[in-house]
């Protein structure tokens, strides 16, 4: 017989177990009410736009305090009802077993066909994040104290040096593609061990990284920069406040001059509507916009090659951001907003390269940064 070595506990996965006892305290809620021969049923915070709020104190978006219920003994909320314990007795297994998994995973992990029937726990992945979600409010747990997490998406590089499960990464010394930041982003996964950084630069996608990564930027300026693919994923926000909080660096983002991007620097900044019940972990309220912005047109003598006409749904989303009550007492947002309108068009950061292909790193984000009066908060 050989002697089979037990399973070591993943260094990825978090040491904490606060949402361990929320999971056991929702089963036992249940399993209570049952003995009492009541319909079971679970309390989840409506996500939706109808119950999230601004506040003007904390600078971000909150999740307000309408709930629905999820009843057992309901036809049309069975189901739903099922799933969600169903992935919550998952989430449980790893978090005893010390394990992560993805969010694609949990639903296999999850899905099988209840034993007598032809009829599946789940018959796709949309109906298990969701799941996810629905769990995270219903027990105040974050998906990464879950022990789930998403796919890598972003990259940083600068002078940090952080502990990542253990081993210690120096991000001025990765290569060309930099640090790939995780999902979990919680401090007992990832630690900052030294930093020399100034403070951090955000673009919007990976090529415009590229550019800034191999031109040093971020050595010429001792800065971290960093982009999330488009909007971006939880692990870079996360960990973006991380840096902000805990290491005290401003954050300055650079994104396309049009809806999308005056979007993500919502997001970064005041938390996303979808998600509100994280802003308080994840929103920046001191990131400060820094380009693209609609008067730079003029402003940096630009040719007509790069103006990108407004189509009728970037006009339409341009005014609901308008209205945002983040941004609608703000006239310096209004006047940005009004000018991208009235210019009939917008702009990709890399039209900056059209001038030249460092302009963008030599002269026009170290313009941006030094003149105050053209940020946008």
């Amino acid at each position: 017989m050989t002697n089979k070595k037990p399973k070591r506990a993943s260094s990825r996965a978090p040491k904490n177990g606060k949402a361990s006892p929320k999971l056991e305290d929702l089963a036992r809620a249940v399993v209570a009410m049952a003995a009492r021969e009541k319909d079971p049923s679970i309390e989840i915070p409506t996500r939706s736009l109808s119950n999230v709020a601004y506040n003007e104190k904390t600078r971000h978006v909150e999740m307000g305090a309408n709930k629905q219920s999820r009843n057992f003994f309901n036809y049309g909320q069975a189901k739903r009802f099922m799933q969600t314990l169903l992935v919550g007795s998952k989430c449980k297994e790893l978090i005893d077993m010390g394990k992560t998994a993805s969010i694609r995973q949990i639903y296999y992990l999850a899905k099988h066909t209840i034993k007598g029937t032809k009829e599946k726990t789940f018959d796709d992945q949309s109906e298990s994040d969701p799941i996810i979600e629905d769990l995270e409010v219903a027990i105040n747990a974050l998906r990464e104290e879950l022990h789930l997490f998403a796919s890598n998406r972003g990259n940083l590089a600068g002078p940090i040096t952080l502990v990542d499960a253990g081993s210690t990464l120096d991000c001025a010394a990765m290569g060309s593609a930099g640090y790939a930041v995780p999902s979990i982003c919680e401090p007992d996964v990832i630690q900052f061990k030294k930093c020399k950084a100034k403070f951090i630069l955000h673009v919007e996608k990976d090529t415009v990284w590229r550019r800034f990564h191999e031109d040093r930027f971020w050595e010429q300026h001792d800065c971290i920069i960093s982009h999330g693919g488009g909007q971006p994923a939880r692990g870079m926000r996360r960990l973006l406040r991380r840096m902000h909080e805990e290491l005290k660096l401003p954050v300055f983002v650079l994104l396309d001059n049009d809806p999308w991007g005056y979007y993500i620097y919502s997001v970064i900044k005041h938390g996303s509507i979808n998600l509100a019940f994280e802003s308080r972990r994840m929103a920046i309220p001191d990131a400060k916009f820094i380009g693209v912005s609609s008067f730079d047109y003029e402003r940096c003598d630009m040719s007509d090659d790069v103006k990108i006409e407004l189509d009728a749904s970037d006009i339409k989303r341009a005014k609901q951001i308008a209205n945002y009550p983040w941004f609608a007492g703000k006239r310096p947002w209004q006047r940005e907003i009004k000018k991208m309108l009235t210019n009939g068009f917008k702009m990709e950061v890399e039209a900056m390269i059209s001038k030249d292909l460092s302009y963008l790193t030599e002269e026009y984000t170290p313009m941006k940064l030094n003149d105050k009066k053209q940020w946008l908060d």
